[in-house]
């Protein structure tokens, strides 16, 4: 596949979302930023966001929502790499903002469900309905690891709901074509769950005692991080060690596509034909674009 530098520097680019004008908004987790970048590779900040911004999506206001962990990660420095380490023990918890993008203003939409604060909100998306599903990774202490979750919320900050809870490592959230199902990545597991709903926020219950259908475990040791889905329905999930983004199909069946870091955190689609991608790259801190072999899925929200 050929692939095209867009942008570098950045850091720890993650969350992008393919705009109407031909330009990228993206997160920098490290950088405590929502970065715009121009089809020739200028950046512009949208917003300075504080904590961990992580995953970004646009709301049916035109809004961007972002899951920010709430800086729950240390930040290492390795043979030119920057890797994402431990939780700081200054670390308090997480929340979901709300961005004006002509302004900048960041707001707090949500920083818990029933009491309980979240650990480390990571992916999101959006429904028709204007609902959204989001992950919360959990976080990793020096000695223990507090589990996470998958949600579904309104953007009024009036309905929230913890659809399962005590998971491992929740990353990457995504619908299916028909919004029948959820899929989520587990990035320590290396395994795509789905779950299928019996309508807009409303799942199913589990099948015995796994949260949800298995879609594929990875071999060996490879982990899973941010995802997007195609319009014909395969999960496209950014490949931890292994770099690079694995296509699911929904039979169980993968393929890889190789992208030049051990860190590829995220995809995202656009363009005309949604065969554009633009790939996280983000121990280098890069975004690449290459041409997929097959479309995207249309997200229901955009500007």
């Amino acid at each position: 596949m050929d692939i095209e530098l867009v942008a570098e520097g950045l850091k720890f680019p993650e969350g992008p979302i393919a705009m109407n004008d031909g330009s990228v908004i993206l997160t920098e987790i490290e950088g405590k930023t929502l970065t715009r970048i121009a089809p020739d590779g200028t950046k512009t900040v949208v917003a300075e966001t504080g904590g961990g911004p992580n995953g970004a999506a646009i709301g049916p206001d035109g809004k961007i929502y972002v899951t920010n962990n709430g800086g729950s990660f240390e930040w290492l420095k390795q043979d030119g790499l920057t890797i994402p380490g431990p939780t700081p023990a200054s670390h308090t918890g997480g929340y979901i903002q709300r961005v004006d993008i002509a302004t900048g203003k960041c707001e707090t939409v949500y920083s818990a469900c029933e009491g309980r604060k979240f650990a480390g909100p990571n992916d999101l998306v959006f429904d028709k309905q204007g609902g959204f599903w989001f992950t919360d990774h959990g976080a990793t202490y020096a000695e223990t690891r507090a589990h996470g979750a998958l949600y579904y919320a309104t953007t009024d900050g009036a309905h929230i709901v913890r659809a399962r809870d005590h998971l491992i490592s929740p990353n990457g959230v995504g619908l299916s074509p028909d919004e029948t199902v959820v899929y989520m990545a587990d990035t320590h597991l290396g395994r795509l769950y789905a779950f299928d709903l019996e309508g807009p926020g409303k799942m199913g219950p589990p099948a015995g005692f796994a949260p949800g259908r298995v879609i594929h475990n990875l071999p060996g040791f490879q982990l899973l991080d941010s995802l997007a889905v195609e319009a014909g329905g395969k999960v496209c999930v950014a490949t931890i060690v292994n770099g690079g983004i694995t296509a699911f199909d929904p039979n169980g069946t993968t393929e890889h596509y190789a992208f030049p870091d051990i860190l590829t955190t995220n995809i995202c689609f656009g363009g005309a034909d949604m065969q554009d991608a633009w790939i996280t790259c983000s121990s280098t801190g890069k975004l690449y674009k290459a041409r997929w072999p097959r479309p995207g899925l249309k997200l229901n929200f955009n500007a």
